[in-house]
């Protein structure tokens, strides 16, 4: 049996930000950009990664929500608390020191952690927590 990750999702509360932050600053090519109803989910994804995408959603679309859920959920992923991400790069401090440049909200330098993985944290712009890799 072969399973692979085909898609996750991470929400946003501004579709621009997000679309410059994964496609401008990661570089993620966008491989949908949908609209409806006044929202967008938008995949993107590694250029050399065609079959693994993140579809940055709507937060809280689901029409069974209540007003009270979807601010909680709103508070939150501004806090960090919602949703959570980690990538992988062959250049740690590159990657860290092209994000710091672009205004992302760094949550913790390149550090060798002692469960011997070396690594970094950003918040996206609608603050999910992103923590990056070096590969190995």
């Amino acid at each position: 049996m072969d399973i692979t990750i085909h898609y996750t999702f991470l929400p946003h509360t501004d579709a621009e930000a997000a679309l410059g932050f994964y496609r401008d600053t990661l570089g993620f090519e966008v491989r949908q950009d949908v609209g409806f109803d006044g929202m967008r989910w938008i995949t993107v994804g590694p250029p050399n990664q065609p079959e693994t995408s993140i579809v940055l959603t709507p937060p809280a679309a689901d029409p069974g929500i209540t007003e009270d859920e979807r601010a909680t959920i709103l508070e939150l992923i501004a806090k960090g608390s919602f949703a959570a991400l980690t990538l992988a790069t062959d250049d740690l401090d590159g990657l860290f020191e092209k994000l710091q440049a672009s205004g992302a909200d760094v949550l913790q330098e390149p550090t060798d952690q002692p469960y011997g993985v070396r690594d970094c944290a950003f918040r996206d712009p609608s603050g999910n927590l992103l923590r990056i890799n070096q590969r190995a």
